[in-house]
């Protein structure tokens, strides 16, 4: 991590939570089948994918294993239900609510089939909520301005990416950024996805 990048004890995911929820707010019908970022998801799955993110950080936060918290990400290529307007920002609300209890970020939980300490559990949910965000509001053509803190913690974890050219991001090979890039394109680029992607690309 830089020197700016601590790992947090009590991260208020709220702020970022709400970002994706305004988002998926403006998010018209004729675009569910739109491309986006994620290889082989359209909006509509990449939205079903925000919606069990959600619900499996919910649980790690609450120690609460079980299928949510033990089925790996790309088991299966998510959807979204006639009511998802309605059921993901209630899910991102109860993510949010369930990590600004300070238990959350203590022991040992699980996520995507995962072992990991709750800290890592916490950072690695505002890093599925900064990168996914930017893909929805790229696929869509929305405004995006994630939350800082949560930028930061997400550039705090993608960065040792960096000093080892063999090693993946957690979505792809390291795309190269100028270094005096805007910290979002910068983790864009360190998460595996070139900043530069339009729908055409």
């Amino acid at each position: 991590m830089g020197a700016d990048d601590t790992v947090p004890t009590a991260l208020d995911l709220g702020p970022q939570a709400l970002v994706v929820a305004r988002l998926a707010e403006g998010v018209r019908d004729d675009q569910l089948d739109a491309p986006t970022p994620c290889p082989e998801y359209a909006v509509r799955h990449l939205l079903g994918h925000l919606l069990g993110l959600s619900g499996a950080f919910r649980d790690a936060g609450r120690k609460d294993l079980g299928p949510a918290t033990d089925t790996a990400p790309d088991a299966r290529l998510p959807d979204v239900a006639p009511d998802w307007r309605d059921r993901l920002p209630e899910a991102l609300g109860e993510l949010a609510e369930t990590w600004r209890d300070p238990s959350a970020w203590t022991g040992e939980t699980r996520a995507g089939g995962v072992d990991l300490p709750g800290a890592v559990a916490g950072m690695v949910a505002a890093d599925e909520l900064v990168v996914h965000g930017w893909d929805l509001a790229r696929a869509t053509g929305l405004p995006y301005a994630p939350d800082e803190a949560a930028l930061r913690v997400a550039h705090g974890m993608l960065a040792p990416s960096v000093g080892d050219p063999s090693r993946d991001a957690i979505f792809g090979p390291v795309v190269a950024v100028p270094e005096d890039a805007p910290l979002l394109d910068r983790v864009i680029g360190l998460s595996g996805r070139d900043p530069g992607w339009t729908a055409g690309s």
